[in-house]
């Protein structure tokens, strides 16, 4: 397929085409392919008791725990489908910062019974199982996938993250708020995250972090929805209520996708149906100044369509890229493995790959010392990735370089006549003729020997020589410095291009960096008179 062609592909919301497009998501999240390649998601963000397990009910018809204190621990990763069979998988994806004991064991956790009623023991279990409780961390980094299929169902998948936190208290420590803020940040800053902003109408909006929070991530406002939850907690006809109503109407925060209202089951009817808490809330919202607002943005009934069709677009737009970027992510997976090379568990196997390497090690040392950059190795002249590989060239451009430093500051003292305008202080120092004239006499008057008279003696050009030339020290340890350091960066990149990391990392530190720290001995670049000679 081709990476720049979106196509025109655009399946229905209950297709089987479209069931299919976000199972193909899916099944890459579960594989943990999201570190590597961002995946398209729906992430449920909100301060705590702001709504959120009551925003997933009402889209998937399970309940999920609703409580005053914290009750999301951990992202929920919510996958629903249409099928003709009603069907509930739950399993836990650990986090990568877990041991592989760990991971192991939580890879292999098993609800005691999985029903659509007993989800939230299940929920429990699974915090148990990642040792959240009292007296233990609060929070954890693994997510809980809850696959829910059934003839009632939307194509969708949701993202439940925990709620934020504004500060420490008895039961979130410093810790917990920062691990919380952090793992809501990251699932934001994924370019392909939609984002469902959830504000409480039961708190002012300012005091709701969560719209601050998807601005920051989301600059523009074109990937995120806001979901105003328990209106019906505002006194009727109150400046709370419009204020609502106009953020509900997009005139505050403004999102291209726009707000939607849900009503939430209150503490009177939380046993009520699903049928039941549908007819609530569409009874509440065809009155009052709710009225006001579009149909298609109130209820749970329009709410399921917007999402399952935003999520849909989403994938669509992103699905050229993404197929793209998990292409790349596979050919560096073969260089990899190429590097590799094939098994060596003996010493005479790891000889033969080292043999093997060296040989294309040498040749692109070679090219790279001969100025020959035809190998794939060297890329493109005119990025600095693509130059700093073709080593000749770097030396070259340095040597121009010290020509030009030399020119400009390779002398000790600069011979100016009485009328020469007088130079900035960084240049060399500045003497008369007269005046080194004088000096030059001085030192043939204090270097006599056995010449005869009228002559001198020939020795005190050398010492003219070395004078002048004090500057070279400097300028040929700074260019010396700087070949030494392109030299070994041209050694590193052959070595990680023709064997592994590891393969690479033990050569640079065996074999090349002790001889480059050889070559770097200052007493190779001695400048004393005696190691000056003049013809």
């Amino acid at each position: 397929m081709d990476c720049h062609t979106n196509g025109g592909f655009r399946p229905s919301l209950h297709s089987k085409d479209h069931g299919q497009l976000l199972d193909v998501i899916d099944l890459l999240r579960s594989q943990r392919i999201n570190p590597h390649v961002r995946l398209p998601q729906l992430i449920v963000c909100g301060d705590q008791s702001s709504g959120k397990s009551s925003v997933l009910e009402a889209v998937s018809g399970v309940r999920f725990p609703t409580k005053e204190n914290p009750c999301t621990r951990f992202a929920t990763e919510l996958v629903l489908r249409r099928d003709t069979v009603a069907t509930t998988k739950v399993a836990i994806v650990p986090s990568n910062q877990r041991s592989d004991q760990e991971k192991e064991k939580l890879l292999a956790f098993e609800a005691p019974c999985v029903r659509i009623d007993t989800i939230p023991s299940v929920i429990d279990a699974a915090t148990e199982a990642m040792g959240l409780g009292s007296g233990t961390k609060a929070f954890s980094e693994d997510v809980l996938r809850v696959e829910i299929s059934g003839p009632e169902q939307s194509h969708l998948t949701l993202v439940d993250l925990p709620g934020l936190i504004h500060a420490e208290g008895r039961q979130q420590s410093a810790e917990d708020v920062k691990l919380v803020t952090s793992l809501v940040h990251s699932y934001m800053a994924n370019t392909r995250s939609m984002i469902l902003a959830i504000i409480s109408a039961k708190n002012d909006r300012a005091n709701q972090i969560v719209t601050k929070f998807a601005r920051d991530a989301d600059l523009k406002g074109v990937r995120s929805i806001g979901i105003i939850t328990k209106p019906d907690t505002l006194r009727t006809g109150s400046d709370s209520e419009q204020a609502f109503v106009d953020l509900a109407g997009n005139k505050d925060v403004v999102f291209r996708l726009g707000w939607h209202v849900l009503k939430n089951r209150d503490d009177n009817n939380r046993e009520c149906s699903a049928e039941e808490r549908d007819r609530q809330e569409r009874e509440f919202l065809s009155r009052g100044t709710w009225m006001s607002l579009p149909p298609k943005i109130l209820g749970i009934g329009t709410l399921k369509p917007r999402l399952s069709t935003f999520l849909k677009d989403q994938i669509l737009s992103e699905l050229p890229n993404l197929i793209c970027d998990i292409q790349v992510g596979i050919d560096e997976c073969q260089s990899t493995l190429t590097r590799l090379g094939e098994p060596r568990g003996t010493l005479q196997e790891q000889r033969l790959y080292l043999v093997r390497i060296s040989q294309s090690f040498s040749s692109l040392i070679k090219a790279a010392v001969d100025g020959v950059y035809f190998h794939k190795f060297f890329g493109d002249a005119m990025t600095p990735a693509g130059f700093e590989k073709r080593l000749r060239a770097v030396v070259q451009d340095a040597l121009l370089e010290f020509e030009k430093d030399i020119r400009r500051e390779g002398h000790y003292q600069e011979i100016i006549e009485e009328t020469s305008p007088r130079k900035k202080a960084d240049t060399p120092k500045q003497i008369l003729r007269s005046k080194f004239l004088d000096n030059v006499r001085e030192l043939m008057r204090r270097s006599r020997g056995c010449e005869l008279p009228g002559t001198f003696n020939p020795l005190i050009v050398g010492d003219l020589f070395y004078q002048q030339s004090k500057p070279w020290k400097r300028l040929v340890e700074r260019y010396s410095e700087r070949i030494l350091k392109a030299t070994r960066k041209s050694l590193e990149l052959i070595s990680l291009y023709t064997t592994d990391e590891a393969t690479s990392e033990g050569l640079i530190r065996e074999i090349i960096d002790p001889a480059m720290e050889k070559y770097a001995d200052p007493h190779l670049l001695n400048l004393s008179p005696s190691n000056v000679s003049v013809k």
